[in-house]
């Protein structure tokens, strides 16, 4: 039998001379253009040749010069990241230019889908030859892979202006000299009339400032506080609701709260909202250049069961008869990663990170048997959040955050703990990111990675004879939570057994409160303690899914079908009046793709390969169904909806297109134009019939504070699901070993309990 070494010697024989892929290549356009002819040529082989110093071989053609160390996918580490900041700054035409250089976001500039493929096919384990593209005179396989780019945002704090630029990294750069040395610039534009996302380093200078200005401490004087250590300034991007809030300049308007004890770390501030002072601030020269002391509100009364320490709530008694719960995997985990390249239960995919959106999954495949290799995903992300409150009073009026957008899901990332945040057999991935000045700074274990028991599987008893078969369901979690403010989210994707995909928002944290007038209630909220209210809010989030269904690359064979159940008129094929059946319509552009969710009619979507059947002759196909949802609660003129018109509907579709990426726009801060992003992009109403297909799904809740939600808010649980609609020719889940059962039932007190055995087949009544 021939090795590994002579087989992929034999296959490289076979190819075409190796060629540099940084030459002329087709765009993602054009390869859907010409998708006819992008079918795989090579078979799959165990491994390739180990690279070699000496560009030619024994045979005259050339081998790859060097290793690939980084996937095309793979986040900038930081020493690309330094590589990155320091050519910019080098590239600024001035000392104060590049003094004035401030740094809001250092990401990893995608690749087009192709370079991925070449990557996955031939440079990165699991090595998938058939991968490669088909030319006219075979399949080219390249010394190297073009270099790496950064994408960078750069905040000019002298000019106001913010600007984008793209920069070349190298391997030797990055890692043999450090860091150190320059990359190369290759573009860079000024974004008129913007304001990018805030940065922790404005928001601490702010809070300092506004404490300095004397008064904000005379105000605080008349409400009884003279210690500014007690005070906390969150400040809060100003939104758009007229023209004073243009980006011509950087506001922020502070919420003010106030601890109680300024030596408790742990002390809920949010507990005592400070109202009735009216503060706006220009982040750019940081200077308070608007403050009112429009109404004294008192700061409500300290509350007992305000702080959640130990020891600290319901009286200062904690639970003592929780027992310790232990994730026990003795062998290790099912799951195997290499690098950012995650395998486990037949699923494969990579692990992403970027400072907006945080965990970003790429290329997620199903290797279903000897059908191979089968994508589903070339990316799965949560790309915007907003948080509009219903409170029409000042200043819960102009709370609708855009945390993605305008601050940062992965920037306020955090990092996770084992035992706490995480059980079981744990895999963690770092995150690494620019500061405003643009120093590196790391978060530890931002991403986890684990197993979870998910309950049963599947079950079955044959009640004639009383055997029984059972199956207990595993998943695998990808998990990170962020902290805006008071509020923590957990963002999740769940990977199943039997082909399903579950992406879960879990919203928990600190309620943002207001202060009460003496005897004074409102109707837009819930009283929770004396003084002290939490308004009605919502919260939104926005998942973009950029599908593959059963595609290979090059391909996009991809449409979306809505699934509406109808009740069959009364008549002659319903006379009993008992008939539904499941209506099928095709979406065949982006104005007919924007759709809302209709429980009473069980609604969902598919999107189907056009091409692939199952063995029914059914079209394969993944279909989103829905979780609890809801839309914005307020009238069409609001002003949030301005900068959020993508709220208006739960699901959109768009072909492909490597710019549009964020449903708001990429800049919502102070965004004054209506219907950037997503609602522009598709009065294009361009065809969905047969095309590379991104689903943008909508999903939120409503929340209507409780006195239990308070001190903490209990996590609450959000979502929807991906699960595959004639994808497969039976259910995966049938090849799941059965696990091992412990044959001995007892009691909650570990006592044996006595069972009656069957009786002719049948369970004996107790």
């Amino acid at each position: 039998m021939a090795t590994t070494e002579e087989k992929a010697t034999s296959l490289l024989r076979k190819a075409s001379p190796l060629q540099d892929w940084t030459a002329d290549h087709p765009t993602d356009e054009q390869v859907h253009r010409n998708r006819t002819s992008s079918a795989t040529l090579i078979r799959p082989v165990d491994s390739l040749p180990q690279p070699s110093t000496n560009p030619t071989s024994s045979k005259g053609l050339p081998v790859m010069i060097r290793a690939q160390t980084r996937h095309p996918l793979d986040p900038l580490t930081a020493a690309e990241i330094s590589v990155a900041v320091a050519t910019v700054r080098a590239a600024g035409a001035t000392p104060e230019v590049r003094d004035s250089m401030r740094f809001i976001e250092v990401v990893l500039l995608e690749p087009e889908k192709h370079v991925v493929a070449l990557a996955d096919a031939y440079f990165f384990p699991p090595f998938q030859p058939s991968l490669l593209p088909r030319t006219k005179g075979g399949p080219i396989i390249p010394t190297k892979l073009p270099p790496r780019q950064a994408r960078l945002v750069v905040y000019n704090k002298k000019s106001n202006e913010t600007s984008v630029w793209i920069v070349e990294l190298s391997e030797v750069h990055a890692v043999t000299r450090g860091g150190h040395h320059r990359g190369k610039v290759i573009s860079s534009n000024v974004v008129p009339n913007v304001q990018p996302p805030m940065d922790a380093v404005e928001y601490a200078e702010c809070e300092a400032v506004v404490k300095e200005f004397p008064p904000f401490r005379e105000a605080m004087k008349r409400r009884g506080i003279d210690d500014m250590d007690l005070l906390m300034v969150d400040p809060w991007c100003v939104g758009y609701h007229s023209e004073a809030d243009a980006p011509n300049r950087r506001l922020a308007k502070p919420l003010i709260f106030c601890r109680t004890e300024s030596d408790c770390p742990m002390e809920n501030g949010y507990a005592r909202p400070v109202e009735g002072i009216y503060v706006l601030v220009d982040m750019q020269n940081m200077v308070v250049v608007e403050f009112e002391d429009r109404k004294l509100v008192p700061l409500p009364p300290a509350d007992p069961l305000r702080n959640y320490t130990p020891g600290e709530t319901r009286g200062g008694v904690d639970r003592s008869d929780v027992k310790p719960l232990h994730i026990i995997q003795a062998e290790g985990p099912s799951f195997r990663v290499d690098g950012h390249f995650v395998q486990w239960q037949k699923w494969n995919f990579r692990i992403g990170f970027t400072p907006r959106e945080g965990l970003v999954i790429y290329s997620v495949a199903y290797v279903d048997g000897n059908r191979g290799r089968r994508p589903v995903a070339h990316r799965l992300s949560f790309v915007e959040m907003v948080v509009p409150y219903g409170d029409p009073n000042d200043p819960h009026y102009r709370k609708n955050a855009f945390d993605a957008g305008e601050d940062g899901l992965g920037k306020n990332a955090h990092s996770l703990k084992k035992g706490c945040d995480c059980l079981g057999y744990i895999k963690y991935f770092d995150a690494h990111f620019t500061n405003f000045t643009g120093g590196v700074e790391t978060t530890e274990n931002c991403v986890c990675l684990h197993e979870e028991d998910h309950g049963i599987l599947w079950k079955h008893q044959d009640w004639r004879t009383g055997l029984a078969e059972v199956r207990r369901s595993r998943r695998l979690t990808v998990s990170f939570i962020c902290t805006v403010a008071n509020y923590e989210y957990g963002f999740y994707w769940h990977f199943y057994q039997d082909g399903k995909i579950e992406a879960e928002v879990r919203l928990t944290g600190i309620l943002s409160l207001g202060a009460l007038q003496p005897g004074e209630v409102r109707k837009y909220g819930t009283t929770i303690a004396p003084g002290l209210y939490a308004p009605v809010h919502q919260h939104f989030f926005v998942a973009r899914m950029d599908m593959a269904v059963d595609c290979k690359p090059g391909e996009a064979y991809n449409q979306v079908v809505e699934v509406n159940i109808k009740v069959e008129e009364p008549g002659e094929v319903n006379v009993h009046n008992n008939a539904f059946y499941a209506e099928e319509k095709l979406l065949r552009c982006e104005l007919e793709a924007m759709r809302d969710c209709d429980p009473l009619s069980a609604r969902h979507w598919i999107v189907r390969n056009t091409r692939n059947v199952n063995r029914t002759g059914q079209l394969t196909g993944y279909k989103l169904v829905p979780g609890a949802n809801c839309l914005p609660l307020a009238g069409t003129e609001a002003k949030f909806l301005r900068r959020a018109a993508f709220l208006k509907h739960n699901l959109w579709a768009t072909p492909y297109a490597r710019d549009e990426m964020y449903p708001g726009g990429e800049f919502p801060n102070q965004n004054p134009r209506v219907g950037e992003g997503l609602a522009t992009w598709v009065t294009q109403n361009r065809s969905l019939e047969e095309t590379d297909i991104v689903l943008w799904y909508v999903f939120g809740v409503t929340h209507i504070p409780r006195l239990e939600d308070w001190p903490v808010m209990p996590a609450e649980h959000i979502g929807f699901t991906l699960m595959p609609h004639g994808f497969f020719n039976c259910s995966p889940a049938v090849d799941v070993p059965p696990s091992s059962c412990d044959s001995d039932v007892k009691d909650g007190n570990g006592n044996g309990v006595v069972t009656k055995p069957l009786q002719n087949g049948l369970l004996a009544k107790l």
